[in-house]
């Protein structure tokens, strides 16, 4: 049988094919532009495409040697970030969801306070007291400060409220202790809302140029933004299709992941009652 749209359900799809094409468009724009050969990028008026597809601007972009280097690290950066952010998130988030303390109170509002601080706010105490433990140009001070994720611990902290409490309480009965409860019980029963953080955080994680670009000036050390933004600033100058040839390579990965796990960040939006706010 033919579905019939009503009037609304039509314009409500009118409005997120408008969306969907404003949102498409600039990845659409880099993906051409990298393509084209570079004397045809700046002319005007500007066209879609160039007189031929070229992949001379990949070959350029990963010929440059550090590319893979730095994927790599982004990759080890952003799966050690998203591994300590959830696990540290999760245990805290249990701690207040599930005991009794003195001050427990004010520490949560200092955790829904920090949600409300720009990151930009603790950029130079933090590279204060990363110059201070002599940690510049390390891995430790690219991970450490990135681990810390009050939103993070709020959203795993709503979550275990609504774990029914009696299931861990027949598990107190037969002998669990504390730690075996939360490992045995409550982790795989948050499996939907931990897969959506940990997509986000590894995502957050890997774009993140700000603070990886203040104290990593070693290419060994450097994460992929970093380092195609010193390559491209640096070696190439203001050549357009090797610009967005590095813009494709970066956010490659993420599709992918993307890709691979909508199914489990749906699941996870929708548990983590963040789909309505």
């Amino acid at each position: 049988m033919t579905k019939r749209f009503t009037f609304s359900q039509l314009v409500l799809l009118v409005v997120a094919l408008v969306l969907a094409a404003v949102w498409l468009a600039p990845m659409a724009w880099a993906v051409a532009t990298s393509l084209k050969p570079e004397d045809e990028t700046t002319i005007i008026p500007l066209q879609w495409f160039g007189s031929e597809i070229t992949f001379d601007s990949y070959a350029l972009v990963l010929g440059t040697g550090g590319i893979v280097k730095w994927a790599i690290n982004s990759t080890v950066t952003a799966l050690i970030v998203t591994f300590l952010t959830v696990l540290f998130s999760a245990m805290a988030a249990y701690g207040f969801a599930r005991t009794q303390f003195k001050g427990q109170r004010v520490l949560l509002g200092l955790i829904l306070a920090g949600i409300m601080v720009p990151p930009q706010v603790l950029i130079a105490p933090l590279f204060a007291e990363m110059v201070s433990l002599g940690l510049v140009d390390t891995w430790w001070a690219i991970i450490l400060p990135q681990v810390a994720a009050p939103l993070i611990v709020y959203i795993l902290f709503k979550f275990f409220q609504d774990v029914p409490p009696e299931l861990e309480q027949a598990a107190f009965v037969d002998g669990a202790g504390r730690w075996r409860v939360f490992f045995t019980i409550v982790l795989p029963l948050s499996r939907p809302v931990l897969a959506a953080v940990s997509i986000f955080t590894f995502i957050s994680t890997w774009n993140n140029f700000l603070w990886p670009f203040l104290v990593s000036t070693d290419p060994n050390t450097m994460t992929l933004p970093v380092g195609l933004a010193n390559v491209v600033q640096g070696t190439f100058g203001l050549r357009y299709a090797q610009i967005m040839a590095s813009v494709v390579l970066a956010g490659l990965p993420l599709l992918v992941v993307f890709v691979l796990f909508q199914r489990q960040i749906v699941r996870g939006v929708a548990h983590t009652g963040l789909a309505g706010q």
